[in-house]
């Protein structure tokens, strides 16, 4: 990433945390370019990049002023029921990378329960809006994408999931790890080789113990939205 942008990042980010509020003087030139070690020609290319996107305003003569803040895109809250996730994936836009409606079990780590004898596999981008936030790799138990291959081609997996009377969902769990994304994932969601990332690892298994959907999402870590109630 060039340098400007990084810094115009940080910039950035100090507008969005409030450290800076509206009408406030960021520091002159000088003190921003022995801050960051860099040329003064970048710091003016991050200013100038700020002031297009309207967060702050040069003013000749007085410095430059904070005259806005960045919106907040931090709209993926991570849930904690069946019922909230499936709301959080109803407007989303899928797109499939890859399907192989006959494959065997991914591995499964000890105590995620035992595998279905054949799962369908597909590879997605899921965006909002037109833009980008996560890329998954799902395993389904084969019957069940046998029952609607049609619509789980083409809609989101868990509210359809959820919304078949047939299926029951007996556990459901999910561990969520900070990472960096790679060089694919980074193409694929938009955002820079090691930007920050959430890894998902979800798994729902039926009454019989049986793993009947498995899925390993990445998503934009300025997506995500990490908000918990803590006991006294």
């Amino acid at each position: 990433m060039p340098r400007y942008l990084q810094v115009a990042d940080l910039l950035r980010q100090r507008i969005a945390r409030g450290t800076w509020p509206e009408g406030h003087r960021l520091p002159s030139l000088e003190e921003l370019v022995t801050e960051f070690g860099v040329a003064r020609v970048t710091v003016r290319q991050a200013v100038e990049l700020l002031a297009r996107d309207g967060l702050v305003s040069p003013q000749q003569g007085r410095g430059t002023f904070v005259t806005g803040r960045p919106p907040n895109e931090r709209w993926l809250n991570v849930v904690t029921t069946l019922d909230a996730l499936a709301r959080v994936y109803r407007d989303t836009e899928p797109q499939i990378l890859n399907i192989d409606e006959a494959t065997s079990a991914p591995a499964l780590r000890p105590g995620e329960g035992v595998p279905a004898e054949r799962y369908a596999y597909m590879r997605r981008v899921h965006s909002r809006d037109g833009k980008p936030y996560c890329v998954i790799d799902i395993h389904l138990d084969e019957r069940i994408f046998r029952r609607s291959p049609r619509r789980f081609r083409e809609e989101t997996v868990i509210p359809l999931l959820t919304s078949m009377k047939s299926v029951k969902i007996a556990k459901a769990h999910q561990v969520l790890t900070i990472g960096t994304a790679d060089m694919e994932v980074a193409r694929l969601i938009d955002v820079p080789l090691n930007a920050p990332v959430a890894e998902v690892r979800r798994v729902f298994r039926d009454p019989d113990d049986r793993v009947i959907y498995l899925a390993e999402v990445v998503y934009r870590g300025d997506a995500i939205h990490v908000e918990m109630d803590l006991k006294p």
